[in-house]
C-alpha cells in the first residue's frame, strides 16, 4: 500500500531524495571539520566583522545611517551569498558524479540540494550577524522585513542561475573555472558593497545599473533602513534578469543532459 502510494507520487519521491542529499551534503562538507557546521556560520560572520573593522578605520562615516557594521554587513553578507552559490554550484556535478548512477537521483536534485544548504546557512548568518548588532544596540530591526527577505531570495536565485550555468560550462570546458574567477573578480567592488549608487554621477550610475547584484544589495538596504530610498534601484529589471537567467540555466542543463544520453 505504502509503495503503491509512493510510486504514484513522484513529487514526494523527489522531495525525499533532495532531503537525503541535503543531509549527505552537510555531512560531506562539514563532517570532517572540528565544530563542523558551526564554522559555516562563523566564517562569514567573522570575515564580515574583520572587514567592517578595517573600513570603519579608513572611512569617517557610512554612506547611510551611523553604523559601519550595519552598512557593510548589508553589502558584504549579501555579496557572499551570491558568490558562494555561484562558485559552489559550479562544481556540483563534478562532486556528485557517483550519485548519478542511482536511478532516483537526477542532476537537478543535487543542484537544488546544494542550493538549499547554502541558502539556509546564509539565512542563519544573516540572523546571527544582524541579531548580534541589534542586541549590541548598533542597529535597529529592519524597517521593512518583507523587502529584506525578498532581496535575499532574489540574490539566492541569482546565485542559483549563475551557478548552474557555471556548472554546465565547466563540464563542457574545464578551464571555465579559471576564466570565471577572473571575469567575476570586479563584482565585489562594483556591486555597492562599499557605496550607494546614488552617490555617483548619472553616467557612472548608468554603467553600474547593468549589474543586477548591485540592485539586489540596494533593494535590501531600502528594506533595512527606514529613511533610505534609491533613485538607481530598478526592481523590475532585477526580477526580469533573474527570471531570464534561470530559464537559460535550466535549459542549458536539460540540453546537456539530453546530449549525454
Amino acid at each position: 500500500m505504502t509503495s503503491q502510494s509512493t510510486s504514484a507520487n513522484p513529487l514526494k519521491i523527489q522531495a525525499r531524495v533532495i532531503g537525503a542529499l541535503v543531509l549527505r551534503e552537510t555531512k560531506v562538507t562539514f563532517g570532517a571539520v572540528q565544530m563542523g557546521y558551526l564554522w559555516a556560520i562563523l566564517e562569514p560572520v567573522l570575515g564580515t566583522a574583520i572587514l567592517t573593522l578595517i573600513f570603519s578605520v579608513v572611512t569617517r562615516h557610512p554612506p547611510i545611517g551611523t553604523s559601519f557594521a550595519l552598512f557593510f554587513a548589508t553589502g558584504i553578507i549579501t555579496y557572499q551569498l551570491y558568490s558562494k552559490l555561484s562558485s559552489s554550484l559550479m562544481a556540483v556535478f563534478e562532486a556528485n558524479r557517483g550519485l548519478m548512477a542511482y536511478p532516483l537521483v537526477k542532476e537537478v536534485d543535487v543542484v537544488i540540494a546544494r542550493f538549499l544548504l547554502i541558502t539556509m546557512t546564509y539565512l542563519f548568518v544573516f540572523i546571527v550577524f544582524f541579531g548580534g548588532l541589534i542586541l549590541l544596540g548598533v542597529a535597529d530591526f529592519p524597517a521593512r522585513l518583507h523587502i529584506v527577505l525578498a532581496a535575499i531570495s532574489f540574490v539566492a536565485l541569482l546565485g542559483l542561475g549563475a551557478g548552474l550555468i557555471n556548472a554546465v560550462l565547466l563540464l563542457l570546458w574545464p578551464t571555465w573555472r579559471r576564466v570565471e574567477a577572473i571575469i567575476t573578480r570586479p563584482l565585489f567592488f562594483i556591486s555597492g558593497v562599499f557605496f550607494i549608487p546614488d552617490a555617483f554621477p548619472p553616467d557612472i550610475r548608468y554603467i553600474l545599473s547593468w549589474n543586477p547584484l548591485m540592485h539586489a544589495i540596494d533593494w535590501l538596504r531600502t528594506g533595512y533602513y527606514s529613511a533610505y530610498s534609491s533613485e538607481t534601484l530598478d526592481v523590475p529589471y532585477m526580477m526580469g534578469y533573474v527570471g531570464i537567467l534561470l530559464v537559460i540555466a535550466f535549459a542549458m542543463e536539460r540540453i546537456y543532459r539530453k546530449h549525454q544520453k
